[in-house]
């Protein structure tokens, strides 16, 4: 197998799509798009070189998206996606690839067959190659608002990403085309005087550009997410001398402390489990045994970060979560917001997808007599069908 590098040009600062964010960074179906290319990339081509290319203005929202992924150093592009490639190439040139994949952070539906097309056509000895479909809709030429005749489209293509290429061919048609505007590696190296193969491409694979392409793309993930489960957790807390306690990853001052060996966030701590359970992964003493010195005084958020990192380990999606906190005492209705936002921050999806409950027990048992609170979770998860 010859070496491979993949160079995703993120650098983009488009806004098409409607938000305040460059588009890469925006969410589809709980998931920054980036994210979703990026695992695309690493499941196709595993020991692969990854090289993303980004804004210099978008270090934060890139280590937002690209938490607990471990692949090469960013470079920023420059002010055309041709520089924005040509310098992901000089970074990437120190390993001496031998093919190198350049692929567009905004198609996040790269397949393995997909790739394989690709580098199956470098492997039988191209120098560039690029992923097509045929064009099946029946085009016009139009003048005004009139039809001025047919457009015989049957050696009509639409390109895609990842586009495949020799390294050494493709830098040095880089380098002969330094203050060009192209648009596509294809037509750089077809302007150095390579042939360009094409292979089948996928219609699934499509851009994501405007506001109406992400509600697509996300419909897309649903159809595909269809394995749904529900999991539900449950804790218990006592209380302790103390000034304030944690729920639901919000401090509140109070006239008593949870015991715990980590933060006592009994609300957290069932989430955690409901969210495990979904996916039948254990509970939160399997991943974080109480036994362990550790996790003494752990703040809970890592505990639900991790359950979720599981679930989008196996492909899946938290689709809604909702958290029901019994006690008699703090009062909860002040909080809700701030625990609502908490938990969607945490869990990395929207606020309407979390709910914050609570009820007392009308003086009945342990939370009644305010020896401590207990919390009851649910979680539901999306997963394709063949991730467990």
């Amino acid at each position: 197998m010859k070496k491979i590098a993949i160079i995703i040009v993120a650098a983009g600062q488009g806004r098409r799509a409607g938000e305040g964010l460059p588009k890469q960074y925006r969410l589809i179906a709980g998931k920054a798009m980036l994210r979703r290319t990026i695992e695309g990339v690493i499941s196709a081509l595993p020991d692969a070189l990854v090289q993303v290319v980004i804004g210099a203005d978008d270090h934060a929202d890139y280590n937002a998206a690209m938490e607990g992924i471990h692949i090469l150093p960013t470079v920023f592009g420059g002010a055309s996606r041709q520089l924005s490639v040509y310098n992901g190439l000089q970074a990437i040139e120190c390993h001496s690839p031998e093919f190198v994949l350049i692929h567009d952070a905004a198609r996040p539906f790269l397949t393995t067959e997909l790739v394989s097309n690709v580098t199956a056509a470098l492997e039988s000895g191209a120098n560039a190659v690029i992923p097509a479909i045929p064009i099946v809709d029946t085009l016009n030429k139009v003048q005004g608002t009139r039809i001025a005749g047919l457009v015989d489209r049957s050696s009509l293509f639409a390109i895609q990403t990842p586009q495949g290429f020799d390294f050494a061919a493709l830098m040095a048609a880089h380098k002969a085309a330094k203050g060009g505007t192209f648009t596509d590696d294809g037509s750089i190296m077809e302007a150095a005087g390579h042939p360009v193969e094409i292979c089948a491409g996928d219609e699934r694979n499509f851009k994501v550009t405007h506001p109406h392409d992400f509600k697509k793309a996300e419909a897309q993930i649903m159809n595909e997410l269809g394995d749904i489960r529900t999991g539900t957790g449950y804790d218990v807390h006592r209380f302790e001398e103390g000034e304030y306690l944690w729920l639901c990853g919000v401090k509140i001052p109070f006239t008593k402390a949870l015991k715990g060996h980590s933060d006592a966030d009994v609300g957290l701590h069932a989430l955690t489990d409901a969210l495990l359970s979904a996916v039948a992964a254990g509970d939160i003493g399997t991943h974080f045994p109480p036994t362990e010195e550790k996790w003494r005084g752990a703040a809970s958020d890592m505990f639900i970060k991790k359950a979720a990192m599981i679930i989008r380990d196996r492909g899946g999606v938290i689709s809604n979560v909702a958290v029901c906190l019994i006690c008699e005492k703090p009062k909860i209705g002040p909080q809700n917001e701030a625990m609502t936002a908490r938990i969607a921050a945490l869990l990395g999806i929207a606020p309407e997808r979390v709910s914050v409950q609570a009820t007392t027990t009308e003086k009945l048992g342990f939370t009644g007599r305010e020896e401590g609170i207990a919390a009851q979770a649910t979680a539901t998860v999306r997963l394709p069908w063949q991730a467990i």
